[in-house]
């Protein structure tokens, strides 16, 4: 039978969607390797799976939200895919509620669909520790050097439900995304691999934004990219508490209280097309 799904969009950070709240979720790897290709299948960054929420949650949830990148890998948080996991089951008839909390492999989210139609995600409380990225490291710090290509870099790191390196850069349309991305991003420095930003700092409620995220290559947006990155700014002392994310897609409002605060993300979450995926072309 064709497989239903929903094409979306967070500030150009695309996504599949599948309502799994009936049937089990049974995709192969090799499946979402096959729909994510931009040529001879569907095309997103992301897949998103809406699941019923689990059993064996501790905490009361209304979904499970799980997450698969373009390689068939799957992954601990997306802060884009959150965004659009609310507008997506407001918009199915799956929850009519304004706020909704969903369990991920990394702990449960809670999201908010203002009257604006934007989404509020409480996307938790950062981490820093190099244990907790994982990140291989002799102690804590803000920064740590980090070689590649003959080169020290000084990046900082962060764990906002999934691993995050974060490097400060002068012009970030003119970075090395390209080149320094994939190399820190599977650099044996981090065991999990880690998605790489690049941030210039405008002023201390602004910045611009580039993100190569693992598995998948260079974004339009990434949500959890911009709270990583807003989260090391001000542990450098570099922003202030809500800060205006400029990403290639467009922009994300972000507001941390501080060490042991969660992170509040606010973004847009855009309905592309419905469509059924023939699973003869996934075999």
């Amino acid at each position: 039978m064709p497989l239903p799904f929903t094409k979306m969009h967070g500030l150009g950070n695309d996504f599949v969607i599948i309502d799994a709240t009936q049937t089990p979720f049974t995709l192969t790897a090799e499946h979402i390797r096959a729909m994510a290709d931009r040529h001879f299948g569907i095309g997103f960054d992301q897949l998103l799976v809406v699941e019923p929420a689990p059993p064996s949650s501790a905490t009361a949830v209304d979904f499970g939200y799980r997450i698969f990148n373009a390689d068939g890998g799957e992954v601990e948080q997306c802060g884009n895919g959150a965004r659009c996991f609310a507008r997506y089951v407001r918009e199915h008839g799956l929850s009519q509620q304004e706020r909704i909390r969903v369990q991920t492999c990394a702990g449960v989210i809670e999201l908010h669909i203002t009257a604006q139609e934007q989404v509020r995600v409480n996307m938790g409380v950062p981490r820093f520790l190099p244990q907790q990225i994982p990140f291989v490291a002799g102690a804590p710090a803000l920064r740590y050097p980090i070689a590649i290509n003959g080169q020290t870099l000084m990046l900082a790191v962060a764990n906002i439900g999934n691993p995050h390196t974060v490097l400060c850069v002068a012009d970030v349309d003119h970075a090395p995304v390209a080149q320094w991305g994939p190399l820190l991003e599977s650099h044996p420095r981090f065991p999990a691999r880690v998605n790489v930003g690049f941030m210039q700092v405008l002023t201390r409620q602004h910045i611009k934004l580039r993100v190569y995220e693992r598995g998948t290559g260079e974004t339009m947006a990434c949500g959890s990219g911009a709270c990583a990155a807003v989260a090391v700014g001000q542990r450098l002392g570099l922003l202030d508490a809500a800060v205006q994310v400029d990403l290639r897609g467009g922009t994300l409002w972000i507001e941390w209280g501080g060490e042991g605060q969660p992170m509040i993300m606010q973004g847009s979450a855009t309905r592309v097309y419905e469509g059924q995926w023939l699973w003869p072309q996934a075999a």
